[in-house]
């Protein structure tokens, strides 16, 4: 793979590139494409459990993407956000604490993937982690345009959900059975 150009065609919240390469293909022969790739920092998501309770934590709020796909419902998700220059452990208990009002305990890396691989560089990393009782608001950032429901519900509820497609984000289906297939 070679890349010949990259041209920058907008640079705002996240970069959208222009990248022009020749790609070897699996047969050897050597073909010339060109394809937009949005630059997106790297991310982490955290799903908070009450093991005790067999409840679990899940945001609910707008997303301008999924509206313009036609989706017209506020997603519901799992906890998520960008690192900004720290870990992803450190991003998660801090997004945690913005959007749903948790302070995270046993903080543990489940996997990480990536969120869309034909379009954009993020990476996420992805925990669950056990939760007390609510200690702040949460809501998510004011100033970042966040305005967060916070869901406590069931395990099996939010199952129920996602099987009813209530739940379509797709970083939220993989932890809710993850959990699913472990056991709360």
């Amino acid at each position: 793979m070679h890349i010949r150009d990259v041209a920058v065609l907008s640079k705002g919240r996240n970069e959208l590139d222009e990248v022009a390469f020749d790609y070897r293909r699996s047969d050897g022969t050597w073909q010339r494409l060109s394809r937009e790739v949005v630059k997106r920092k790297q991310a982490a998501a955290v799903l908070p459990i009450d093991p005790r309770r067999g409840t679990v934590i899940l945001i609910r709020q707008f997303r301008l993407p999924v509206f313009v796909a036609g989706y017209r419902e506020p997603l519901i998700e799992i906890v998520a956000g960008a690192l900004d220059g720290d870990t992803p452990e450190n991003c998660a208990r801090r997004e945690a604490m913005e959007e749903a009002g948790v302070e995270v305990h046993d903080l543990k890396q489940v996997f990480h993937c990536f969120t869309s691989p034909g379009a954009m560089t993020e990476r996420m990393h992805l925990f669950t982690a056990t939760y007390g009782a609510r200690t702040a608001k949460g809501g998510g950032l004011h100033e970042e345009g966040e305005d967060i429901e916070v869901l406590e519900l069931p395990l099996s509820e939010a199952l129920a959900m996602m099987e009813r497609g209530e739940i379509v984000d797709a970083k939220t289906v993989l932890m809710l059975q993850y959990l699913a297939l472990k056991g709360l």
